[in-house]
């Protein structure tokens, strides 16, 4: 369906902004259905985005920063996610050995587990959505969102 009918515009819309539009729409719209697959782990999006960068130091820690750098939503208040995820269980914490202002945060055995179990859920995820497309399709997605994105920065 064309995002003008989705917000019931009435008025001609520029292409600018038609793009914008319907990148957000298409932003919620994926991280509502993401949502829905995490909810029964209780999870958010942030803590299951904690979990796999955790997953990628493969057994070493990561300090704060680290993991503040590579998140998706940089303006998510890591302290928070991980105090969550340690609730859980999922994550230890502790004090640097070498700078005792520094915090090393490490995946615990239960959190590569629950990235085990959920790691098919994410790839039909995925797949779901880019089912419309075909893969030469879905490579000019990425580089025209690359090329856009790159504008800004």
């Amino acid at each position: 369906m064309e995002i003008e009918k989705i917000i019931k515009s009435t008025i001609n819309i520029s292409a600018a902004k038609k793009v914008i539009l319907n990148m957000v729409y298409t932003n919620t719209l994926i991280g509502e259905k993401f949502l829905e697959k995490l909810k029964p782990y209780d999870l958010s999006s942030e803590q299951y985005n904690v979990l796999r960068i955790l997953r990628g130091q493969k057994g070493k820690p990561a300090n704060m920063c680290v993991i503040q750098e590579r998140m998706i939503a940089k303006n998510s208040n890591t302290t928070r996610l991980i105090d969550k995820l340690l609730l859980k269980q999922l994550v230890t914490r502790d004090v640097c050995p070498d700078n005792r202002r520094k915090i090393e945060v490490l995946i615990t055995q239960k959190g590569l587990d629950l990235l085990t179990e959920l790691d098919p859920i994410v790839i039909q995820h995925e797949e779901d959505f880019a089912s419309n497309l075909t893969s030469t399709e879905l490579e000019e997605l990425n580089r025209l969102l690359e090329k856009y994105r790159n504008t800004i920065n």
